[in-house]
């Protein structure tokens, strides 16, 4: 189970709406989801990252003081450092899902991925960064070319499990000292189209 009693990202992921991508039942084989946040404060905000196994191992967290100048450059600097780390602890053949509770910045990720995947693709979401955010950018989509797979999911705030280690970093602190993982899924040997979860056991009319 992820941070504090909640679900596993997996199950997170597999409800929630992924913008701009289709989200078939093969959307659920990832091999790492991460889940960030970012938080502004006068006083000072924070970032919090979270990342997962596809079932539900923890690989680690992360609540770090940060000072921004408003959430939105939160937001991108926290997915910037959770890809960052992703990117130490998982090969390049990985399926990642994201999380993040953004409507835009979950836009422009699958927008990003569906217009590398085919330069012919002409988005309906043109991609607008944040003032002061496009060098977080351009680190995300350098990392986001890194991986075999990516898909951004937009989940509220009060269900991403990033939420409390960003907006309360001093009071999280200890989970930065936690055990490093490099945990590495087993390869399923499978290729049948298994439904999520959230779409399984369900009749025709549901």
């Amino acid at each position: 189970m992820a941070a504090y009693g909640r679900p596993s990202l997996r199950d997170l992921f597999d409800e929630a709406p992924t913008p701009h991508i289709a989200h078939p039942p093969a959307t659920h084989h990832r091999d790492f989801y991460l889940a960030t946040d970012g938080s502004f404060r006068e006083s000072g905000g924070g970032l919090g990252v979270v990342i997962e196994t596809r079932d539900g191992t923890r690989v680690t967290r992360l609540s770090v003081p940060n000072q921004s100048p408003d959430n939105n450059v939160a937001e991108y600097r926290a997915l910037h450092l959770g890809l960052d780390v992703l990117a130490t602890r998982t090969p390049q053949t990985a399926r990642i899902g994201l999380l993040v509770d953004h409507d835009e910045l979950a836009a422009n990720v699958n927008a990003s991925v569906l217009a590398k995947r085919d330069r012919r693709y002409k988005s309906q979401h043109p991609i607008s960064v944040p003032e002061h955010s496009g060098n977080h950018w351009r680190g995300i989509r350098a990392r986001l070319c890194g991986f075999e797979e990516v898909r951004a999911a937009r989940i509220s705030s009060d269900r991403n499990p990033a939420h409390p280690l960003a907006n309360a970093p001093g009071q999280y602190a200890h989970v930065n000292d936690e055990a490093e993982r490099c945990v590495r899924p087993s390869v399923s040997s499978t290729g049948e189209q298994i439904p999520p979860p959230s779409r399984s056991d369900r009749g025709a009319s549901d």
